[in-house]
Formats: structure tokens, sequence, C-alpha cells
């Protein structure tokens, strides 16, 4: 069945898989909703974009993603609320840094009309895989990729626009130990850190696998030159509280702009936690482990929200951190998923309806 919705070709499955999924144990990225955005870049333009059936992609062997790299993503999640409404969070943030992303892959960037019309479009047709569950939500998956095909090492000249969509469960239960990284590097001054290309991905996969067969779940990576500044915990921003105080890096080349991040930092400045933007030394967070003024650790992203982080280990030796009643971590999960689930004020213009 076909339909035009906010101007764009809709082409329904003729048979959902909805009854088939089990929502109350939804693991994270694992069941894909059955409509998903294609859009093409060729002849020198980006095509119209249409929803289509998820199905599977057919490639040339020559396209050059799979020879030279070039694929950017990003991260978003929608929400139902109790009366069915549904919502997104910051979505015109993740529209700006996937062009980022895609500017510094000579990619070519995306109309935002295509992304958001495109977004919400494929939200209203796949709607009802919203799960309603606490922890819960559509996690949203767009991505770019250099469907061109050839052998020679230069930009191709077609690629595709996809957006993908999986009900997820929570992404992390419980606290993670991990494991401050000395020998490899995540990126370097004047890469790509600071884009979400896939590749930067692929480069943490082995470190990390080295990480977990010591007994831990993640890597902390440090500066490229000195290994001697905390930079990100494995694929999230990374925030320390050292008495009362929360410490994150600056962004940088090598260091992504998170958005859950930026709320973070909003949010707690806004109730009057001190903030701190700065380099932060190892030397600094062994210090504080070992006379106690280090209070809490934990990665931020779009998929786990805020994990926290209950230990971590460097030369050798690990650190815990103590158990804490009320956590800057837990408080501030709970009022940024209350803001994003419409449970309460959003005083920041975070929240995107997307309305029916």
């Amino acid at each position: 069945m076909n339909a035009i919705i906010n101007d764009i070709e809709v082409i329904k499955t003729k048979s959902s898989k909805i009854s088939e999924v089990d929502f109350s144990n939804l693991k994270f990225g694992n069941t894909f909703s059955d409509h998903m955005l294609v859009c093409d870049y060729k002849n020198g333009k980006w095509q119209a974009p249409k929803v289509v059936p998820y199905q599977p992609i057919s490639l040339d062997p020559s396209a050059k993603i799979f020879h030279y790299g070039q694929s950017v993503f990003e991260g978003m999640k929608a929400y139902k609320d109790a009366n069915e409404n549904v919502w997104l969070f910051r979505p015109l943030d993740n529209f700006k840094r996937l062009n980022i992303s895609s500017k510094r892959l000579a990619i070519p960037e995306l109309p935002e009309n295509y992304f958001m019309d495109g977004l919400k479009t494929l939200l209203q047709v796949d709607s009802n895989w919203i799960p309603k569950d606490e922890g819960s939500s559509l996690y949203i998956r767009p991505f770019v990729f250099a469907s061109g095909n050839g052998f020679h090492a230069s930009p191709a000249d077609e690629y595709k626009f996809i957006i993908a969509t999986a009900p997820s469960g929570a992404y992390f239960s419980g606290k993670v130990r991990v494991l401050i990284e000395q020998k490899y590097s995540r990126s370097a001054n004047g890469g790509v850190g600071f884009a979400k290309a896939g590749g930067n991905y692929a480069g943490q996969f082995y470190p990390t696998q080295l990480a977990v067969e010591k007994g831990y779940q993640q890597v902390i990576w440090t500066d490229d030159n000195t290994h001697e500044y905390i930079e990100e915990a494995g694929a999230m921003n990374i925030f320390v509280r050292i008495n009362d105080t929360l410490i994150t890096g600056p962004t940088s080349d090598r260091i992504l702009d998170g958005i859950t991040r930026k709320s973070i930092i909003q949010l707690a400045e806004s109730e009057g936690i001190p903030v701190e933007v700065r380099k932060l030394s190892v030397h600094e967070v062994v210090a504080a482990a070992k006379d106690g003024s280090l209070k809490e650790m934990f990665g931020a992203g779009t998929a786990a929200v805020i994990s926290p982080i209950a230990g971590f280990g460097y030369k050798d030796e690990d650190y815990d951190l103590p158990e804490l009643e009320d956590t800057y971590a837990a408080h501030l999960k709970k009022r940024i998923t209350d803001i994003q689930t419409n449970k309460t004020d959003d005083p920041f213009g975070w929240r995107y309806e997307v309305k029916s």
C-alpha cells in the first residue's frame, strides 16, 4: 500500500512482524521495526527520500563503503508518554552532528527537511513499535555510507542515507568496571575522533576485548600522545565527580561532542552542581581514588543515558568507587529521562513532539 505523508512516499509492508515481538523482553538493538527510510545520492544531489519495508540492501562488491570506510551514523531514541504522544530528544542536534561527521569524511551533507520530515514520517508509520515500558524506547539509527562503485581510492559518487529503528530495552544493567588504557588510542589530533564514523568504533573493539579478558567491561580512553589525560569511556563521554565537582574533558578533534554530555552539563549547572570542563589527568583521578575524594565516575551517551562505573584498573592496580546513596549519576539520569518521556517540565526546550 502506497501513501504520501509529509510529502514523502510511503510503501507499507504487506505483513507486519509486530505480533512476533515480546515487548516485555527486548534486547538492545536486536529487533527491527517494519519500515525504514531510504534516500539515495546520485547525479550530484540527494534524491527524494521514501519509507519502505525493512529489508536487506544489495550492493556491488566494489562499493566503496567496503574498501574506504566512508560511513557515519547517529544514535537517537523515540519515547511514548502516558497519553501515547511520541517524543524525540534534541533531534536537530543529531541532524547537525550527522552533517559535521559527513563533511569530515567527504560525504555530501543532507538537507534538514529530508532528515526531519523523513524521521517524523517513519515514526508515524511505525508508531506501534515504540515501547511504553519503563526504561524502553525505540532506538533510531540514521546512517550514511558510500554506495558508489570502484576500487580507486577517492570519495564515492553515490551514497545511501537510511534510518532504521529497533524497539529496545535498557542498554546497560548495573555498574561496570573499566580499564584505563595505556597503549592504544581511540583517536588522534587532526583525525576523525569528533565524528561519529564507523571506523572509530571498529578500532575500539580489539583493545576492549583485551580489557574484557582481564575482567573489565569497558576501556577508559586516554590522549594519544602521552596517555596522561582521561578522554572517553568506551563509546561514551565520561564524567568524574571529585568531592562535589563534576568534571569532564573539553571536546576536541579527538572527543565526540555528545548530546547527552551537553545535556548533563547544562542540567547540572542549572541545579547548582559545580561543573568543570577541563583536561583531567589520570594522576588526578588515581590520587582522588586514594584519598577518598573520588566519589563517582560515569559514562554518558544516547544508548545508556548514564552508565555508572563501579571501579577502574590502572597499571595492574584496581580502585573501587564508594557506594553512595544519593549520586549525581542517578539524579541526572532521572532528570533527563523524565524530560525525554514527558514526565516533567522541559525548561531547556529539548523535547520534540512528533505529531500524528
